[in-house]
C-alpha cells in the first residue's frame, strides 16, 4: 500500500500560507467545468518476475487498475500492475492451487477456483491431491478471505480438479471440474450443489475435459472442453438440455478460457496450437463461425481478460514448462494485448 503523509507532513510552511491554498482546493473540486481525467493508455504487453509462479487465471480490476493472476505453485493470487510491480493480493492455506478466477464486481467478490495437481509442495497431500475441487471467495477492495465452498465433497467417488468460475446476474457462481463430468452451482450464500452432471462431459482419465466457462445476459452458459475442443451452451433454467455449439472455420482442440465481449462475440484461447479465437453467432449460440484469429507466442496461453480501451488481454502461463518440470522454472511472465487478424 502506497505511503501516505499526514498534510502537516506535506505542507510544513507557515500555517497562514494554507488559507489560500484551501480555497483554491475548494474551487476546483466543486468546478463544473472539470476536464475529466482519462484513463491510463492500455499497455501492449505487461510483464511481471516472479519465479515458478506458473499463474493461470486472469482478471483486470478496472477500480484499482491491476491484474489478478492465480498461480499453480504458490496458491496466492496476485495483483500485478502495468509497470510489472506483482504483489500478493490475496493468501490462505485454502489457496492449494489456484486456477481461474472471476471478478463479480456487483457484489465486490473476487472468485477462485482451487484445485490440487500436486504442483504446491507445502500445500499439497495424499488426501486432496487430484480430489480437490473448492471455491474461494476474497473481498475485492481488501483481499480478506470471505468463504470457502467444498466442491469435490458432492461427489466423492471421481477425481477432481476445479478450473474456471463464472458467476450469473443473481450472483449464483458455476464452475467447471475438468477430471469430473460436472458443472457446480454456488448460491451467493454459500450453498452448493450438482447443476448439471452428464457422462457427455467426461474425459479420459488423465485429460482434461470441462475447461472455460462465461455467462451470457440471455440466460446460458457457454462452457469449453479442452479434450474434444468442444463448446457447449447450457440453459440456466434446463441444464439437462444442453447442446453443443456447432463452430464452423476453425477447430477449438485444447480450448481454455473464455471470455464474452461486450459486443456478444466470446474470444476462446487455445494452449496448442497457442492461438485466440474470436467467434460470432447469429442464432444464439446454436451455432457460431470464426470471426478472427490471434497467434500468441508458444507459452501456453490459458485465460483472457477484458480491460476498458483494448480488445481482450491474454495470459502466457507456461505451464507446459510446470508440466515438464523445467529447472530452472520460469521465472518471466506476460500479459498481451489482444490484437485480431
Amino acid at each position: 500500500m502506497p505511503l501516505r503523509l499526514p498534510f502537516s507532513a506535506i505542507f510544513s510552511g507557515p500555517a497562514r500560507r494554507l488559507a489560500p491554498l484551501a480555497g483554491l482546493l475548494a474551487l476546483a473540486a466543486c468546478s463544473k467545468t472539470d476536464i475529466p481525467v482519462a484513463p491510463p493508455a492500455a499497455p501492449e504487453t505487461v510483464a511481471f518476475t516472479v519465479p515458478g509462479l506458473y499463474p493461470e487465471g486472469l482478471q483486470y480490476d478496472a477500480q484499482s487498475g491491476h491484474f489478478l493472476v492465480s498461480s499453480q505453485t504458490a496458491g496466492a493470487l496476485g495483483a500485478v500492475a502495468d509497470d510489472g510491480t506483482y504483489t500478493v493480493f490475496a493468501d490462505n492455506p485454502a489457496l492449494v492451487s489456484s486456477i481461474g478466477l472471476c471478478l463479480d464486481a456487483p457484489r465486490n467478490r473476487v472468485l477462485a477456483a482451487v484445485s490440487d495437481p500436486g504442483y504446491n509442495a507445502a500445500r499439497s497431500t495424499a488426501a486432496t491431491r487430484r480430489k480437490l475441487a473448492r471455491l474461494a471467495i476474497f473481498n475485492r477492495t481488501s483481499g480478506q478471505l470471505v468463504t470457502t465452498v467444498d466442491l469435490g465433497g458432492l461427489l466423492p467417488g471421481p477425481d477432481h480438479f476445479a478450473n474456471d468460475v463464472a458467476v450469473d446476474g443473481q450472483g449464483n457462481a458455476y464452475v467447471t471440474d475438468s477430471f469430473a463430468p460436472v458443472i457446480y452451482k454456488v448460491t451467493p450464500q454459500g450453498t452448493a450443489t450438482v447443476f448439471l452432471q452428464n457422462a457427455q462431459l467426461g474425459a479420459p482419465a488423465g485429460a482434461f475435459g470441462l475447461n472455460g466457462i462465461v455467462y451470457h445476459p440471455d440466460g446460458y452458459l457457454l462452457v469449453a472442453k479442452s479434450d474434444e475442443g468442444a463448446l457447449f451452451k447450457v440453459p440456466l433454467d434446463n441444464p439437462g438440455a444442453f447442446r453443443r455449439v456447432a463452430v464452423s472455420g476453425v477447430d477449438l482442440a485444447n480450448a481454455d478460457g473464455l471470455r464474452l465481449q461486450a459486443d456478444r462475440q466470446l474470444q476462446v484461447v487455445a494452449n496448442a496450437p497457442a492461438k485466440v479465437y474470436r467467434l460470432a453467432s447469429a442464432d444464439g449460440w446454436a451455432t457460431a463461425a470464426l470471426g478472427g484469429t490471434l497467434a500468441t507466442a508458444p507459452q501456453f496461453p490459458t485465460s483472457l481478460a477484458l480491460r476498458p480501451g483494448a480488445d481482450g488481454y491474454v495470459l502466457y502461463a507456461n505451464l507446459n514448462a510446470l508440466q515438464a518440470g523445467q529447472s530452472p522454472p520460469v521465472s518471466r511472465f506476460t500479459i498481451a494485448r489482444v490484437h485480431f487478424q
